[in-house]
């Protein structure tokens, strides 16, 4: 009798202190808080996409206009570079140290490139994305050193004696080392390598004071080396390169161009063509460009604009026409009203 009279003096103190129905956490809980539900009319849909179709039409227009500015130059060279001796047997040339790998190219400017000028190397057919390619590195190793070389960094982990590789993986043994140095006329163009990398990238993922170790070194040797007395903040192609690409065919940063290129004016461009891409098929191009607001040169953009701009007036001119010749009465207003109340209720 003590234990039911207990239980329902309990249930009855439970019930004397009901919820607030009238409180907003219970009212969101129940999903009885007023929202706004739109009835979609044919007026409504085709005003909604014609409003869309002149928006992006336009903006699409001065995003291309935008990206026609920009003024670039674009050249392959891992064919041109090859000794005619060497065109059918690429990768005997790439692979002889005795061969020099000293290329020269004529490049008229076409347009009138106010600097800066971004240089960059472009490469086709690498696919950086590979799933083994990507997680062939040490993040805690680039920033802390040595002791952390992980199982991660396999197969480029050791060199031939057991010592740790610093920086190990596949990424920064693959490194990118052809170089360009440019003449215009009889003048020599300096090239800025500083600060091409994220500033991020330099602060918070490669150490101070963890210097290059053992890299190269062994019988396996891959791309570009690296000066073992600079420490990984400071070697930026390498903090370049270690961001990997998305897609097989990628631009990275080489340097800044920091004076004008007057148009019609031949640029000589002095390449050593170190890097191996005739192995995997790979293909190999050199890349000024200016920069605009948008970017560089790309009229994606202006076109998925344009597109879907044109698409969304094509569609309002098909819904006004449909409404108009197959009208579709609307229901009572004062019923929705009172099936809306009723819901809320």
């Amino acid at each position: 009798m003590d234990e039911a009279s207990t239980s329902a003096s309990g249930g009855a103190a439970r019930r004397a202190f009901p919820p607030a129905r009238s409180g907003v956490y219970y009212r969101f809980t129940q999903q009885n808080l007023p929202a706004w539900k739109p009835a979609m009319t044919p007026g409504c849909l085709i005003a909604t996409f014609l409003i869309i179709g002149i928006i992006f039409v336009p903006f699409g227009l001065f995003c291309l206009q935008t990206s026609n500015h920009v003024a670039e130059i674009s050249r392959r060279y891992d064919v041109d570079c090859v000794p005619n001796a060497y065109r059918g047997n690429e990768q005997a040339y790439i692979k002889d140290s005795s061969i020099s790998k000293n290329c020269t190219l004529e490049v008229k400017v076409l347009d009138h490139m106010r600097a800066p000028i971004y240089v960059y190397y472009e490469l086709e057919n690498f696919y950086q994305n590979h799933r083994r390619y990507v997680k062939s590195r040490s993040d805690k190793q680039l920033r802390f050193g040595a002791k952390y070389t992980a199982e991660s960094c396999s197969p480029i982990q050791w060199d031939d004696n057991g010592f740790p590789i610093v920086p190990c993986g596949l990424i920064a043994w693959s490194l990118f080392n052809d170089t360009y140095d440019f003449t215009y006329g009889s003048k020599e163009i300096k090239v800025n390598r500083k600060n091409i990398s994220w500033k991020s990238d330099r602060e918070h993922k490669f150490g101070k004071n963890v210097f290059p170790s053992n890299f190269q070194n062994g019988s396996f040797i891959g791309g570009g080396k690296l000066d073992p007395t600079v420490p990984l903040s400071e070697q930026e192609d390498l903090i370049v390169w270690m961001r990997t690409s998305a897609l097989p065919k990628f631009r990275k940063l080489y340097g800044v161009i920091e004076e004008d290129l007057r148009v019609d004016e031949t640029m000589t461009i002095l390449i050593r063509n170190n890097y191996n891409t005739y192995t995997f098929g790979g293909k190999k191009s050199i890349v000024l460009s200016t920069a605009s607001w948008l970017g560089g040169k790309n009229d994606f953009l202006g076109y998925a604009y344009i597109v879907t701009g044109s698409m969304s007036i094509f569609m309002s001119i098909l819904f006004a026409l449909i409404h108009v010749k197959y009208p579709r009465p609307q229901g009572d207003p004062n019923c929705l009203s009172w099936n809306r109340k009723n819901s809320n209720n």
